[in-house]
């Protein structure tokens, strides 16, 4: 009996995910987490109206979505300052990558991006046969300059650029961005992805025209909305390429619920801001505990905060491990010498309490175990 006949691509490709979610570390390790800081989900939630707005569409949840997201685009366009065609939603930040990278690359074509970058860029990259090309970051930040010259370099399709950055938690100012556009070669395009830009000092968003044909931009309801369960990201930019998702993309990717909850708590300005509020009050509590246990932590323009842990990878990833083992779920860059961090998410006083508790335990056991 003859199986699946895979194509010489998908059978090359490793049998790898690029993250383990925490509750499949939850049923490894036995036991649920008493504080989740890892994933970078806002703990302080939706929107109200969001929540009531979703219960209230989960009544006609029989109904298909509008694959047109015609009223969330319209809103949102508002916000913008551009048209509903210069605006694509997909299923988070994730999906849409997906698209641009099989809209522009095919096998054997490059890509550039910061080496311990958002690694599920990377995954569809592999997925979709382009090869990467990777930029060292500088002074823990994404080496604008270095990634424009190496996509020159290589013919690069696509740069991938977060700002701010995930997973250090720095950024550029805008600035930086539109005075190095030029640089960007012809017939590369810029992917910004801009999850966390909510989050970010004034001035962080470049000012590019909604027409410049060469940058896609890509935000997300995952983070400062705190809608990561529903999947709804969305990019902007040029029409004609904007358009081209439409060839490609599942038009009924976003449930119903989904686009209710988005547009209510894209209207509650009130609510973003208050986020806002809590969220720099746990990125300086963050640096306090750390301080307090004699680590220092980066300057974070984000949802989170990465802590320096004053070694290499390998301590790193014990104080993490030794972290699980006292039920709080944090994660680490991939790549050194940024892995020398653990990134800790924004949370509620009482998750941070946890923390306070468990970081000082963690390294007195580590340091027992190294004496």
């Amino acid at each position: 009996m003859t199986g699946p006949r895979f194509p010489d691509l998908i059978a090359s490709l490793p049998a790898t995910v690029p993250f383990v979610g925490p509750e499949e570390l939850e049923r490894a390790q036995g036991f649920a987490f008493r504080a989740r800081l890892g994933a970078n989900e806002s703990v302080f939630g939706p929107s109200p109206r969001a929540v009531e707005a979703m219960r209230a569409a989960d009544a006609e949840i029989w109904k298909y979505a509008d694959p047109s997201h015609l009223a969330l685009k319209t809103e949102l366009a508002g916000r913008l300052g551009c048209g509903p065609k210069n605006i694509v939603f997909g299923e988070g930040i994730d999906g849409l990558l997906g698209y641009l990278v099989r809209l522009l690359v095919s096998p054997g074509e490059a890509v550039v991006t910061s080496d311990g970058a958002y690694p599920t860029f990377n995954f569809h990259v592999s997925g979709f046969g382009g090869v990467l090309h990777k930029v060292p970051y500088r002074d823990d930040a994404e080496d604008i300059a270095a990634l424009f010259a190496r996509a020159a370099e290589v013919d690069a399709k696509i740069v991938y650029l977060a700002n701010p950055d995930n997973p250090m938690g720095s950024c550029h100012p805008g600035k930086a961005i539109e005075e190095a556009l030029p640089r960007l070669p012809e017939g590369c395009v810029l992917a910004l992805d801009e999850a966390y830009i909510e989050f970010a000092p004034e001035g962080t968003a470049p000012v590019i025209a909604i027409d410049h044909p060469r940058v896609v931009r890509f935000r997300t309801f995952s983070k400062a909305y705190g809608m990561a369960g529903a999947r709804v990201g969305y990019a902007f930019g040029d029409a004609p390429l904007i358009g081209a998702f439409d060839k490609i993309r599942n038009h009924f990717a976003m449930n119903r619920a989904a686009q209710a909850g988005a547009l209510a708590a894209l209207c509650d300005d009130a609510w973003l801001d208050e986020v806002r509020g809590k969220v720099s009050a746990a990125r300086e509590r963050i640096a306090r505990i750390a301080a307090d246990n004699g680590l220092s932590a980066l300057p974070s323009a984000t949802n989170f905060v990465a802590v320096d842990c004053g070694k290499d990878g390998a301590h790193a990833r014990a104080v993490l491990q030794a972290l699980a083992r006292r039920g709080v779920f944090v994660r680490m860059p991939f790549v050194a010498p940024q892995d020398r961090c653990i990134r800790i998410s924004a949370g509620t006083e009482a998750d941070l309490d946890i923390l306070a508790e468990a970081l000082p335990e963690a390294l007195a056991e580590l340091r027992e175990t190294t004496d």
